[in-house]
């Protein structure tokens, strides 16, 4: 079985064969039909440290084919199709197989092509659990709040902005910072745009809103906490996905009674959790989603099939800073 993978974080990729066991327990063997990239492929990638004797394989963004499955599997049976977006502590999607445990991965929609499929699950179980698990949003008591997304035009806040229009029914303030971008948010359901480049404070207050009930943050945690602290509404909850490098004063929230959460989606099968089969239904719910119309995919390039050259040109293009949406790589050849 082939795989592409990383010996130190600044070589490019290799091609080398690789030996898989039948799968055990929980974990089905899938043989993968598309992949997406992600910037945590990169953020692993370069944290190799020293030459590895043994490729490191990433990846976590995939839809393909269940060929073999362990004895305790229920969830699905060989020859279904699914989609997932892994445990990063395994071996990754930039193969021709992988195995994944069967409680964090969904049935593929129907209606969509494979690259269009792998483009989906980790942003969608990441802004899934932003908003109605960390946020803890539901349609019934929120509809209507304002919720600022920041950094809306990548792969995160492509799905975000949909589901907190279509599923949560809240009013989406977003911003990008060119017009290509701005336009991809409105498409996608924003009912405005600002730029993040420029005083965020002073654009959204200019809009005439209440301030934001809800603020996601996809962009620059450092950057934007000071912003995110001064505009958040009374009670408000602020949720971020990027990590923070400097301290920040948490008192600045206080007389608000405000509240910051982190997603890492992750967290459920790093740590087993109880709850671990919450990523299952979250996909099911998307790929239902997805086949109804209600979501479109947030695919905007198919790169070629898996190959060394087409991983390093899509890590350039990620690490470019001007990604809108997703990019996916098809099966290796």
């Amino acid at each position: 079985m082939k795989a592409y993978g990383f010996t130190s974080g600044d070589t490019p990729p290799i091609m080398f064969e690789q030996n898989i066991q039948p799968p055990m327990g929980h974990d089905v063997l899938v043989e993968i039909e598309a992949i997406a990239v992600n910037p945590v492929d990169i953020k692993v990638k370069e944290s190799i440290q020293s030459p590895l004797t043994h490729p490191k394989i990433v990846g976590w963004d995939a839809t393909g084919l269940i060929i073999a499955i362990g004895d305790k599997v229920d969830l699905f049976n060989v020859g279904d199709t699914v989609f997932y977006a892994g445990d990063v502590r395994r071996s990754g999607c930039y193969a021709s197989h992988q195995i994944v445990d069967e409680r964090i991965i969904g049935h593929a929609p129907k209606s969509l092509s494979a690259p269009e499929i792998a483009a989906m699950p980790l942003t969608s179980i990441t802004a899934w659990e932003a908003l109605f698990s960390r946020l803890k949003i539901t349609a019934e008591q929120d509809a209507g709040k304002n919720i600022l997304i920041i950094g809306g035009a990548g792969g995160v806040g492509s799905i975000a902005i949909q589901l907190a229009k279509t599923v949560a029914k809240l009013n989406v303030i977003a911003t990008a910072s060119r017009s290509e971008s701005e336009q991809w948010c409105q498409k996608l359901g924003a009912a405005h745009v600002i730029n993040h480049h420029s005083d965020l404070v002073l654009q959204y207050r200019s809009l005439g809103l209440k301030d934001p009930d809800y603020i996601l943050c996809l962009n620059d945690t450092d950057r934007h906490f000071a912003t995110m602290a001064e505009l958040i509404a009374p009670q408000g909850m602020i949720c971020t996905i990027v990590g923070s490098q400097e301290k920040h004063d948490l008192d600045c929230l206080k007389s608000k009674s405000a509240g910051l959460v982190w997603e890492f989606m992750f967290t459920r099968p790093m740590f087993n959790t109880d709850d671990m089969i919450e990523q299952h239904h979250i996909l099911n719910k998307v790929a239902q989603l997805l086949d109804n119309r209600i979501l479109t995919s947030t695919l905007t390039d198919t790169i070629g099939p898996i190959t060394a050259d087409n991983i390093t040109k899509a890590h350039q293009q990620l690490m470019s800073g001007t990604t809108i949406g997703k990019l996916a790589l098809r099966a290796i050849e």
